[in-house]
């Protein structure tokens, strides 16, 4: 019998032979079972985990002198308080003291919708819309004996909000805050790493259903849809799924030009999504038909990459020693120097949890040493313009004894999925 189209052209002979799930013919992908949510023990994030978090900033508040942080809705608003909250042009702020509970800033007719997620013992003022919002951080500051010493402003809140401040408060001292969120988010805990391997395990278990049923012809957003479809079914909230095609591939983030699936073209994806908050990152890059040569040679040398990666984020080491180690390697090779391209024209890896890219990164330069508990991607991805890109993505965590990888790299472009 034929080999049907699908199986023949999907990876090329050498995925075939190695058994890829793009062998299965069209009748038996039809006929699988509908993808069910991914089980586990991974449980959201409880009101005596954030509290031990709202500790220890409370902790790092005293040692630094620092009164109080003010936080706007994002990341680290839910990870001390469980709020979660747009931005808008109306104020809604948590001041978290170095002493006492919190007190959630919100319009008044906000309010009710802002507690229904707060996880945590917390007063909630709320200002009305012909009010200054900040005259209210203000008065609770003073009310709270915060003023005298400096306030700490996580990294994200938006200027008019400090402006505000200052001039609600003349004679308050501003500081910022990521020693304290930093402090607090960078290190993760067990419960939080059990949410990113699930998150992980979807997006693996979505690139499996996905891959096999890529067709000639098919564009990024025809590929993306089945991803997100999937990671939905498999229990997972889809986040972002990047589809390169081509010489698109070459360009880490992609272009607007026309992409469609092509014989002999690489095709590369960018996917994570979020379970309870916290984000996976996984990067796959294969080719549709036989890899040329050429292709074949950037693909292990990107997997060599990431290997040299790995080996070298060792506890206590500088972050950006990593990024050092594989250019180090890809200079000599040819790459670069640097960033240049061809070569890798971004950091070797960015940190992860409950934001996609978060501090710190692996880049020439950063010094903060690695620790336990800390979570990065590794993704050293090569780019030749105009020709074609190459990335391979998985993330780790790190131990005691060193990194931990959250998804298992391919080690061969004819079995890219693993």
């Amino acid at each position: 019998m034929p080999m049907p189209e699908l199986s023949r052209r999907a990876f090329g002979l050498g995925a075939l032979a190695a058994g890829a799930a793009a062998a299965l013919p069209r009748a038996a992908l039809a006929a699988e079972p509908a993808l069910r949510p991914i089980t586990g023990d991974a449980a959201p994030i409880g009101r005596e985990e954030r509290l031990r978090r709202l500790a220890k900033a409370q902790g790092l508040m005293r040692r630094l002198g620092y009164g109080a942080i003010l936080v706007e809705p994002g990341a680290s608003l839910d990870y001390f308080t469980g709020v979660r909250w747009h931005r808008s042009e109306r104020l809604t702020a948590a001041i978290i003291p170095a002493d006492g509970e919190p007190v959630i800033v919100t319009p008044f007719f906000e309010a009710p919708s802002v507690r229904e997620s707060l996880s945590v013992p917390a007063e909630v003022r709320t200002w009305e819309e012909d009010e200054d919002p900040l005259k209210l951080v203000a008065a609770v500051l003073r009310q709270r004996r915060l003023a005298a010493r400096p306030v700490g402003i996580e990294e994200t809140v938006r200027f008019f909000a400090v402006d505000g401040l200052r001039r609600a408060l003349p004679a308050v001292a501003v500081r910022n805050a990521a020693p304290v969120t930093r402090g607090c988010r960078m290190i993760k805990t067990a419960a939080e790493i059990a949410l990113m391997q699930k998150a992980t395990d979807v997006t693996i278990a979505a690139y499996r259903h996905t891959v096999p049923r890529i067709e000639k012809g098919m564009t990024p957003g025809d590929i993306g849809a089945i991803m997100n479809a999937a990671t939905e079914a498999l229990g997972g909230s889809p986040e972002f799924a990047l589809v390169l095609l081509g010489e698109a591939s070459a360009y880490p983030h992609g272009s607007g030009k026309p992409q469609q699936v092509r014989e002999g073209e690489v095709v590369l994806m960018d996917c994570g999504c979020t379970v309870h908050g916290y984000q996976s990152d996984v990067s796959r890059t294969l080719v549709f038909g036989e890899p040329t040569k050429e292709q074949r040679r950037v693909w292990d040398q990107v997997r060599r990459g990431q290997e040299i990666a790995f080996a070298a984020a060792r506890p206590g080491a500088p972050a950006g020693s990593v990024d050092d180690a594989v250019r180090r390697q890809y200079e000599a090779w040819g790459y670069g120097p640097r960033y240049k391209l061809p070569g890798t024209s971004h950091r070797t890896g960015h940190g992860i949890g409950l934001e996609g890219h978060e501090p710190v990164n692996l880049v020439h330069g950063e010094t903060t040493p690695l620790a336990p508990g800390m979570c990065f991607s590794d993704e050293p991805g090569i780019y030749i313009p105009g020709r074609f890109g190459i990335r391979l993505e998985d993330c780790f965590h790190m131990t005691e004894t060193g990194p931990r990888w959250f998804s298992t790299p391919p080690t061969s472009i004819d079995r890219p999925l693993g």
